[in-house]
């Protein structure tokens, strides 16, 4: 039997006290709250769903994450990847949800979910045929993508959130800038266990500060209920051939953001190559809890980048610490007041804790590109994907020529151009010569 002991935070199994454990789980949870509802909030509001209807399904949303979560954590069979992964709802199936319920109807944004979340777990349990494909360098360059991605979500909540009406403001910058720099203080001069919660402590010494800003709005407590339970079918599914189609090619995008924040996991986190059957259990939990999602009402539920984040800043990979953020995530489902505490904390806040957290993805990819080599051949696939992915989403109108379903998937999500593109150079370019080279002594010294 294995001793509680709190350096079992860096170790993937292990008991930790919990009085160690939960603040370092609950930094996970602030770190993809506020994401992990958005979607649901703006899908609610374009769709037109009244008030009570759209928090049922935010409250969904925390349950649905944490019972994903904790599947990644402790594989059911062969759905899960026994990695501290941390999932939540996804913002890539967003553009579409919001056509697809807009044309048809919500229910039939909930029959795309549950049919595209059982095709993308079936191939997730048979990715081993079809994984070949996605060789290191385009997994590299991916991750590197999901970073970059990032930056500007994370730049967003440091002014204040996209849209916000007080964005770029002075408050912002100064709650933002002091949650950041709090951070890297106390990562500096912190010692042993508590560097871990550098994270956690900017984050309370922002929120106390917003507090004092007056940037707090605490009025969302006005009429809570203690306890609610869950809405289970909110929605009747409704099924339409051709919005499965479109929901399907995003559930493969989403796909190449879950290979990529896996892989990227396994390297920062693990110090080691995923393995084959973790990537395909990832996989799998991404699709089949999708599935349960539509059940509850929610749309398709991924890894969480920003997670992977934090675990490649803290090496905190224990499964039980990172359990007891997935516990909180139920918790805040079940409990609407637990929940909308954490809802009260100002973007601001949540953007000074992870502008640093989101550039480590973006090293972490680039010390996977390392691994691979700077070969002729690793260097152009790496430097044309990103120059394409990165810079054409830039501009989506340069989409405009294309289907509304190629639009959706594509013009703004720069993790799905970057992944296709770096598969098809991956497949058309010439092997280096010294590959070429390796395999033909390897395969003479077989024979």
């Amino acid at each position: 039997m294995k001793d509680t002991n709190a350096e079992n935070i860096f170790q993937l199994d292990g008991k930790v006290p919990l009085g160690k454990a939960i603040p370092v789980g609950l930094q996970h949870v602030l770190a993809m709250f506020v994401a992990n509802i958005t979607p649901i909030m703006i899908l609610a509001n374009v769709c037109g769903l009244d008030q009570s209807l759209a928090a049922k399904l935010v409250q969904n949303a925390m349950i649905i994450a944490g019972i994903g979560t904790l599947i990644q954590l402790c594989p059911l069979w062969k759905i899960g990847s026994g990695l501290p992964i941390v999932m939540g709802i996804s913002f890539t199936f967003l553009n579409a949800a919001i056509f697809v319920g807009t044309t048809y109807s919500y229910g039939t944004i909930i029959g795309c979910v549950i049919v595209g979340g059982l095709i993308e777990g079936v191939l997730g349990l048979f990715a081993k045929y079809w994984m070949k494909i996605i060789a290191p360098i385009v997994a590299a360059s991916v991750v590197v993508a999901i970073g970059f991605s990032l930056l500007t979500v994370g730049a967003n909540s440091f002014a204040g959130g996209q849209g916000a009406s007080d964005f770029g403001s002075w408050q912002n910058w100064v709650v933002g800038s002091t949650t950041l720099i709090c951070c890297l203080l106390f990562q500096i001069f912190a010692k042993g266990y508590l560097k871990v919660i550098s994270v956690l402590f900017g984050l309370v010494a922002g929120y106390v500060l917003a507090i004092c800003l007056g940037m707090v709005d605490f009025s969302v407590f006005n009429d809570t209920a203690i306890v609610a339970a869950p809405a289970v079918l909110p929605f009747k599914p409704e099924f339409n051939l051709g919005a499965i189609i479109s929901f399907v090619v995003i559930f493969l995008v989403s796909a190449t953001e879950t290979i990529g924040d896996s892989t990227a996991l396994a390297e920062t986190g693990l110090d080691r190559p995923i393995e084959k059957k973790e990537l395909s259990g990832s996989l799998a939990a991404d699709g089949f809890v999708s599935s349960i999602a539509g059940v509850f009402g929610c749309t398709p539920i991924t890894s969480f980048s920003q997670n992977i984040g934090l675990v490649a800043m803290t090496k905190v990979v224990n499964r039980f610490t990172i359990g007891t953020g997935a516990i909180i995530m139920i918790v805040a489902g079940i409990f609407p007041a637990f929940g909308k505490a954490l809802t009260t904390v100002p973007q601001a806040v949540l953007g000074g804790c992870t502008i640093m957290m989101f550039g480590t993805i973006v090293v972490a990819g680039f010390q996977m590109v390392g691994k691979c080599g700077y070969s002729q051949r690793n260097t152009t696939i790496v430097a044309l994907s990103l120059s394409v992915g990165l810079g054409f989403t830039q501009l989506k109108d340069m989409f405009k020529i294309f289907p509304k379903i190629v639009q959706s998937v594509f013009a703004e999500n720069c993790v799905a151009v970057v992944f296709v593109l770096a598969i098809i150079l991956n497949l058309v370019l010439p092997k280096d010569r010294e590959e070429n080279t390796s395999g033909n002594k390897e395969a003479g010294a077989s024979a």
